[in-house]
């Protein structure tokens, strides 16, 4: 069954290139690499910023919550404003903003500043969390899940380089660097998605109607949809609450170099990043089921990890742990295709909000726990989770 799969996924890759759509995907996937890239310079970074502000594991841990309540909260603004202006505007705002919050964060000169900055940039990547959906749906309308996985496979080789680079530029020159060193990129991207995102009329959808609502709300309460939210929200909490402590743990609980810890956090991101396609393109030939088998690697990992010592085995961990994402882009696919085309983007927004918003306190609770002398413990509670994760989606209703 994996080799079919991975053949098939191959060809439907090709497929993606024609009729000049290649070029449309590669910026909204490089958009959203670099923003989500960046994203995850915060954790990557959190040991140097909890020295430079005298923040201890608690509040390193609402920091990351404030960065995916903001992120959460952007889900469903990003989704109107692409029903209402377009997603080439929606886009190439979010990158825009998003570079100008960097900037903040940047000169922030005390906690306070550091934690708004960080909420700003939150919420302008939110943005372009759903207006790529909707661009995506647009250009290929056979081919969603196997697009969508190409653009979830992005910000992974995304946060696989950013969290080294932004390490190394730390210790060479100051944590100011680590963040700042993405703004030019973030220029040329938005220069990219103006040039290549097709606009469309969307004069027939400028708003959105007291009917548009009712058949949005209509559409939350099916069952696949509640069943299939509660599932993204338990395994989006595993994995803020993993990432977010991940570099922290690798050196304060095994003893690794910072530099050491963010090359293993990205070999992390770059083995997440050959799961998301093969996650789509088993969906777009099975069920929203099937990829969750992949899912219970990384149960295993997680409750072997406090036991794992060494640089070898640590890397090991760390690629096998790229699994965990594999519920994504099955399930994010699912829950587009239960929404009506023309209210996606707001109807989508809705429920991501509900997901990040819902799985952001883990973070905090993570840093709590841990400050209290249980780190090691809560990776098993966690693959605890991700296990009652895997056999809940085992429930979903089948597509159609």
């Amino acid at each position: 069954m994996f080799v079919r799969s991975l053949g098939a996924f191959c060809d439907q890759l090709r497929g993606l290139r024609g009729e000049g759509r290649g070029t449309i995907l590669l910026a909204i996937a490089l958009g959203w690499g670099l923003t989500v890239g960046a994203r995850t310079i915060f954790p990557a970074l959190l040991p140097q910023l909890r020295a430079a502000y005298g923040l201890d594991l608690t509040l390193a841990g609402l920091l990351l919550t404030v960065l995916f309540v903001a992120y959460a909260l952007g889900q469903l603004p990003g989704g109107v404003l692409a029903d209402r202006i377009g997603e080439r505007l929606t886009l190439t705002g979010s990158v825009a903003v998003s570079a100008i919050a960097v900037v903040a964060v940047v000169v922030s000169r005390s906690a306070l500043a550091l934690f708004a900055a960080t909420a700003v940039f939150g919420f302008a990547i939110g943005f372009y969390a759903i207006a790529r959906f909707t661009a995506i749906a647009a250009v290929y309308p056979e081919e969603h899940g196997t697009a969508v996985g190409v653009t979830n496979a992005a910000p992974e080789i995304g946060q696989a380089v950013c969290p080294p680079i932004a390490g190394l530029l730390a210790v060479l020159a100051g944590w100011q660097l680590g963040f700042g060193f993405v703004v030019p990129a973030f220029v040329l991207v938005a220069a990219a998605l103006w040039l290549t995102v097709p606009s469309r009329d969307v004069g027939a959808h400028a708003g959105v109607s007291g009917r548009d609502l009712r058949r949005i709300a209509a559409a939350l309460r099916r069952p696949r949809v509640v069943r299939g939210t509660v599932v993204m929200i338990l395994g989006i909490a595993v994995w803020q609450a993993f990432t977010g402590f991940y570099p922290t743990y690798l050196i304060e609980r095994k003893g690794l170099s910072p530099a050491v810890a963010s090359a293993l956090f990205g070999l992390y991101f770059l083995s997440t990043a050959l799961v998301h396609p093969l996650s789509g393109a088993i969906y777009d030939r099975s069920t929203v089921r099937r990829p969750f088998a992949m899912v219970l690697v990384s149960v295993a990992t997680l409750a072997a990890l406090p036991a794992i010592e060494g640089i070898v085995g640590l890397a090991v961990a760390s690629v096998l742990l790229g699994t965990l994402l594999g519920f994504e882009t099955s399930t994010e696919s699912y829950l587009v295709a239960s929404l009506p085309a023309d209210v996606a983007g707001t109807g989508f927004g809705i429920l991501r909000t509900a997901v990040f918003a819902g799985g952001a306190a883990s973070p905090l609770i993570f840093g709590a726990v841990a400050d209290r002398g249980f780190f090691d413990g809560l990776f098993l509670a966690m693959a605890a989770v991700l296990a009652f994760t895997v056999v809940l989606a085992t429930s979903l209703p089948p597509e159609g």
